[in-house]
């Protein structure tokens, strides 16, 4: 009896020293630096258990032994904790930091840059053409009502949940803005100076000119003289849904069409782009100037007059390096 009870108490020991090693082992190697080589980025879906992520991080090698990973995590009653999403997992990672990253929902978060001066047909397009982006709209929003700058979404998201984002952003931004304006402005609202913003916004791609671009149309309207914006022109022709394609004609400027600030005076009824910030801000703060008309000066830029016989000579040399430009003809 006493030697089978040596035995037992051997075995016992033995056992007990087996387990420890396994168990130290498993924790060394759940602490330890991870197989993975480079960055990988893995998507774990919606509904999947522990035993399904721990295959898809071996798989991936981000881990080497799943079992350790289910043990573990397991062990240290994290399993209920792991979320879904994109996660991009660093090389060398350890399995204890990639199930951290998991438990706390550290995902890929992804990036969308929306231009200044877009319509809202436009933006949309740019959202269904998005990846990872799920497009639920099928309608545009009100046009101005959006803010473009670069929003966060991660993979899933709906196109809707990013329009929501814009939606506020914008509002929040032109309510700001606003507060800033000068004094005796001709402008009674902030849809006012949001639909002078858009013109102004598609009139000049020179952060610089903003201010004074405005303060023409400022001036205009001051006078009771029409803004003559060809932007508003192309606006009533294709309704925002896309470029001209065309140079605009003596028919297109003198249609009906309460876009067509050359048979309109005053405002347009609505923006005819979603403005930036920094045009919102220039119409409500532009430059002090008595200048009432501007033509591009082959720089990419504008020339600014304050009389009529002034721009007429601007015009002129506009037209003349329109033609010094123009590419020769070729026989056919």
């Amino acid at each position: 009896m006493r030697r089978a009870g040596r035995i037992l108490v051997s075995i016992t020991i033995a056992a007990a020293l087996v387990v420890g090693g396994v168990v130290f082992w498993g924790y060394k190697n759940f602490h330890a630096p991870g197989p993975l080589a480079n960055e990988a980025t893995l998507v774990i879906p919606r509904g999947a258990g522990l035993r399904a992520i721990a295959a898809l991080l071996e798989k991936a090698q981000v881990i080497r032994h799943q079992t350790v990973f289910v043990v573990a995590t397991r062990l240290t009653e994290q399993h209920r904790d792991l979320k879904a999403g994109e996660y991009a997992f660093a090389p060398g990672i350890a399995p204890s930091d990639a199930l951290t990253q998991i438990r706390d929902g550290k995902v890929v978060i992804r990036h969308v840059t929306i231009p200044e001066g877009l319509t809202s047909v436009q933006i949309l397009e740019i959202l269904a053409g998005t990846e990872g982006l799920d497009h639920d709209l099928t309608t545009a929003p009100p046009e101005g009502s959006l803010l473009p700058e670069t929003f966060d979404y991660v993979l899933g998201d709906r196109s809707s949940a990013v329009v929501a984002r814009m939606t506020a952003a914008h509002q929040e931004k032109l309510a700001a803005l606003w507060q800033t304006r000068q004094e005796g402005l001709p402008l009674a609202t902030p849809q006012e100076a949001l639909i002078l913003a858009s013109i102004v916004e598609k009139e000049t791609g020179v952060s610089g000119e903003r201010p004074h671009i405005a303060a023409v149309f400022i001036n205009r309207l001051r006078r009771g003289m029409r803004l003559q914006s060809d932007p508003t022109v192309i606006y009533a022709i294709t309704g925002g849904k896309g470029p001209l394609g065309r140079l605009l004609s003596r028919a297109d400027l003198a249609a009906d069409n309460p876009y067509n600030t050359y048979k309109v005076s005053g405002l347009p009824p609505g923006p005819i782009a979603n403005p930036g910030a920094a045009a919102i801000a220039a119409v409500l703060n532009p430059l002090q100037s008595r200048d009432l008309y501007f033509v591009a000066d082959g720089t990419g830029g504008h020339a600014f007059a304050k009389t009529l016989r002034e721009h007429n000579r601007n015009v002129a040399k506009w037209r003349r390096f329109q033609r010094q430009s123009r590419p020769p003809a070729t026989a056919n």
